[in-house]
């Protein structure tokens, strides 16, 4: 992985661009998410994350997901901007992406926008779009 900047050709951006602190923005397309053959989140309703030397992150409405797909779990996490960030278990059909969803419950002020909102490791389910 490289860690020096490239410049970004005309349309695209480049990571090392983004803020620090992380920049929250409304994002209006299209994202769809499968597991076991199954979509399990259909939305046009998201935010995402932009954070230097990071790809966005897209925080996706807990009410868009298919219901019973969300299963919260013990563990949590710390973010020094967003705050302390629950997880989750995907699962439908009887199969389990474990911990694949993140979210933050009760996000810090300048981040509220992302309560009632998880992001998900796309590596941990079948294909995200």
């Amino acid at each position: 992985m490289s860690t020096r900047k490239i410049a970004p050709k005309p349309g695209q951006e480049s990571v090392w661009d983004y803020p620090r602190p992380p920049k929250l923005e409304k994002f209006s397309g299209h994202i769809r998410i499968y597991l076991n053959k199954q979509v399990i989140l259909d939305t046009n309703q998201a935010f995402r994350v932009l954070e230097t030397s990071h790809p966005p992150t897209y925080y996706l409405p807990i009410s868009d997901f298919r219901t019973g797909v969300l299963q919260p779990t013990d563990r949590t996490s710390f973010c020094e901007y967003k705050g302390v960030a629950s997880y989750w278990d995907l699962q439908v059909n009887g199969k389990v992406a474990h911990q694949a969803a993140w979210g933050y419950r009760n996000p810090n002020r300048d981040y509220a926008d992302l309560k009632h909102t998880v992001s998900v490791y796309a590596h941990l389910v079948e294909a995200c779009y």
